[in-house]
């Protein structure tokens, strides 16, 4: 089990550590997932997600091996951006992982995949001709996310503070070397900054001393639900393509080619069998994870991700419903035997806030 460089910060303030994705993490701090949910939501919070990969990518090939293996295309943006795109399998365009690369400057780019992916992404970008290592180790990851983020975070790292939405930039902390892009996993304003792992501590302390207080990956987890984002093993993964999970907005058509086109392409012509829906439910009780969904009496999906959302007081859900089933209908999740009722939904759950 792999360790955060912000391990003993946890401990000492409490928190309750459990294992994902091959790291001991924080699940929850003394305040609890549900305090910490509000907070994000209302002002701030400071998560750590280390267990995230580095795989840093570089020399004269890095553009073009990029391009040629992920879904998005990289001439959308340039140098000083970050870029959501998945990691396809070339036989059925399952999302074999979604990233995002931070292009840190000319030929230089960090690619983010999930915490148990980091090796199948260095395989991919190493057997296209790539010059790619895998440097998680050597850093700490912080995501400084909520309304407030960039105002509280302003007197420890102002230039990280001013990074725009999807926004990279390196700046310097107390003589170390950081970067810092204006991205995140909860719907609501921040960034995600990477410190060298010896300097971890400390700048997490200075975060958390500046009234940032820290959220665990359960606050984590619902956040991301009620914002209609993925995660991978749920939404993503084997069998699942970007077009099913309605994230065909990340792939790029018109490139000539990446990894797993042609399987996606033929699904885009004869059309998905089944779409990523929302559903809240009439009351409280949240459908968990591999209830089946039923439509008239028969079943026509399974629970992805099912939580209590705090923001709308109900039990929500995603599930992969047939493409026929539109927003509105009425569906029963069996939970266990006890039906719940609910309605399907567009996603995300809340409204999109705007980013300066």
């Amino acid at each position: 089990m792999r360790r955060s460089p912000l391990d003993a910060a946890h401990r000492a303030s409490g928190a309750k550590l459990v294992p994902f994705g091959g790291w001991e993490m924080p699940l929850a701090y003394a305040g609890g997932t549900l305090a910490e949910h509000r907070a994000c939501r209302e002002r701030a919070v400071v998560f750590d997600v280390s267990h995230l990969g580095t795989v840093r990518v570089g020399g004269p090939t890095a553009y073009d091996v990029l391009q040629a293996t992920l879904t998005n295309d990289l001439a959308k943006i340039g140098p000083g951006r970050a870029q959501y795109t998945h990691l396809l399998d070339p036989e059925d365009a399952s999302v074999l992982d979604d990233i995002i690369v931070w292009w840190i400057d000319e030929s230089t780019f960090d690619v983010m995949p999930n915490a148990s992916n980091t090796d199948r992404v260095v395989g991919a970008l190493t057997d296209g001709g790539a010059e790619a290592v895998d440097a998680t180790e050597t850093r700490a990851i912080m995501a400084v996310q909520g309304p407030a983020a960039r105002e509280l975070l302003r007197p420890v790292a102002p230039e990280a503070a001013r990074v725009p939405h999807f926004g990279v930039a390196a700046f310097d902390w107390e003589g170390a070397s950081c970067t810092v892009a204006g991205t995140g996993y909860t719907g609501e304003e921040g960034v995600e900054v990477a410190v060298p792992a010896e300097m971890a501590v400390r700048f997490w302390d200075a975060v958390v001393a500046a009234g940032i207080p820290p959220a665990g990956l359960g606050a984590r987890d619902t956040l991301r639900l009620e914002a209609g984002l993925p995660l991978h093993g749920h939404e993503l993964g084997p069998g699942i393509t970007p077009l099913q999970a309605g994230l065909g907005w990340v792939v790029a058509w018109a490139k000539p080619k990446f990894r797993g086109r042609e399987a996606l392409a033929a699904e885009r012509e004869r059309g998905v069998s089944r779409r990523l829906r929302g559903i809240v439910a009439d009351g409280r009780q949240p459908p968990r994870e591999g209830y089946p969904v039923t439509l008239e009496g028969a079943e026509a999906g399974r629970v992805t991700s099912g939580n209590f959302s705090p923001v709308l007081d109900r039990g929500i859900a995603m599930a992969f419903l047939p493409p026929g089933v539109e927003p509105g209908t009425a569906v029963e999740v069996d939970a266990r035997g006890r039906p719940l009722g609910g309605r399907v939904t567009p996603l995300p759950f809340l409204p999109k806030r705007s980013h300066g």
